[in-house]
């Protein structure tokens, strides 16, 4: 996932950007891109991570008596957090976790009650885990089960902006945006097909968010950067849109309109290929998925973060993504040949999940905020001497000759081994007991 350059305007209401700089001016950094450090909890304590609201704790009750001591500390510590900044915020006691809703000297806490072993109660939640499906027609394993697609990024005419653009020489440029909206409509009729009830976040290459980035100036300015110069700014406007705005209002669809019992988010993985233009490849491919977890201190830090994580991990979200996930990384990696993409050991924004070296936890803001299982996509490498030539190639049927080897559409290979992947897992966890 690396980085590149988009536009229009469409001014925000006064009153919405009023209350969008009155929780900036509370604000922290978000979640850092691959490879740079995460926020200083110093910096964050008691803050709010961009464009966030202040949560409603009350929320919690819900996931009242539903997890037992051991349980709630094993997620915690082995899949949700990289650090130790947790026990600043969250006091685990015998019978409840006590759980500091600001800052560190706040004296609000919220008091999560455990259950005993063996007597937890089953958690409310809007999505179906694969445990509540009922048997299947013939034919139909995904019946019942409502997917949300979501196609990564924007593409078309907001691609350079959003930094998710490469040409190469006289090849078409080649677009992520574009290229994951390709996928979810290959994606949508083979799972229909097997009889999923499907809804795409975005159908065209154009944003969700009314925000653009002349509208979030004012937000910018009141972002304290390294650099105030109007070029900075402008980035700075710029980033807010495609990374925060956009994806916030992308959550907001899918917790709100169309609540699915799982969300697929599609994207190509790149590696740094400095000027797009001119772009730097490698000579290697990879994959891996990603889960929610991995927050770091700094995260933690954040009162809507550490709100969002135990909201996760009360809700059984993890459960259902690493079930799901490791049918899928390994019919996908069977499929498409891929190894998998490793993290340095000692990465502080990740954490291995079950010792699969597909899966990985990580915080993202849309495994965060997506209010169900997610399965985030990473295969393929954009500036790879593999993956690039198949990528310019486009979509096709059958199979082509690509740098001396018989090929499938690239797209429709995605396509195929995520769809393989869903109906191998439910066809053999449906009414599974947890």
């Amino acid at each position: 996932m690396p980085s590149v350059p988009r536009k229009t305007t469409l001014l925000l209401p006064v009153l919405a950007l009023a209350a969008l700089v009155v929780y900036l001016l509370r604000r922290a950094p978000d979640e850092s891109p691959a490879g740079n450090p995460p926020p200083s909890p110093a910096l964050a304590k008691g803050a709010l991570s961009l464009l966030g609201e202040p949560p409603d704790w009350s929320r919690l009750n819900l996931y009242q008596n539903t997890i037992n001591r051991a349980d709630f500390e094993r997620l915690l510590t082995t899949v949700f957090v990289t650090g130790g900044a947790w026990r600043e915020f969250i006091e685990i006691r015998d019978d409840a976790a006590l759980i500091r809703t600001g800052s560190p000297s706040d004296p609000r806490v919220f008091h999560l009650r455990f259950a005993p072993a063996g007597l937890e109660e089953k958690p409310t939640r809007m999505w179906k885990s694969s445990a509540d499906l009922p048997p299947a027609p013939q034919g139909k394993p995904l019946d019942g089960l409502h997917i949300a697609i979501d196609p990564g990024h924007i593409g078309g005419e907001w691609a350079m902006i959003e930094e998710r653009w490469m040409k190469a020489g006289d090849h078409p440029p080649v677009q992520e945006g574009d290229m994951t909206l390709l996928v979810a409509q290959l994606l949508r009729p083979r799972l229909e097909a097997l009889g999923a009830r499907v809804t795409l976040v975005r159908e065209k290459n154009e944003p969700v968010t009314p925000l653009r980035p002349d509208a979030l100036l004012a937000v910018a300015r009141q972002t304290p950067p390294d650099d105030d110069s109007p070029a900075a700014l402008r980035l700075l406007a710029e980033r807010l849109f495609y990374r925060t705005a956009e994806i916030r209002a992308r959550a907001k669809m899918v917790n709100e309109t169309i609540k699915p019992d799982l969300v697929l988010c599609l994207h190509f993985n790149a590696e740094a290929w400095g000027d797009a233009a001119n772009p730097t490849f490698v000579d290697h491919t990879h994959f891996h998925l990603l889960l929610n977890g991995g927050y770091t201190d700094g995260e933690i830090a954040m009162a809507d973060q550490r709100f969002s994580m135990l909201d996760k991990l009360l809700g059984g979200t993890h459960r259902e993504e690493a079930d799901v996930g490791a049918t899928v990384a390994d019919v996908f990696s069977r499929r498409s040949a891929l190894p998998p993409y490793l993290y340095p050991p000692d990465s502080p924004t990740v954490r291995p999940v079950n010792a699969n070296p597909y899966l990985w936890a990580r915080n993202l803001l849309a495994n965060r905020l997506y209010a169900c299982p997610v399965i985030f996509m990473e295969p393929y490498v954009m500036n790879s001497t593999v993956d690039h030539p198949r990528l310019v190639a486009g979509d096709y049927e059958g199979m082509r000759e690509i740098n001396g080897r018989m090929r499938p559409s690239i797209f429709r290979e995605y396509a195929d081994a995520l769809t393989e992947g869903l109906r191998e897992h439910y066809a053999g966890r449906r009414g599974v007991a947890e």
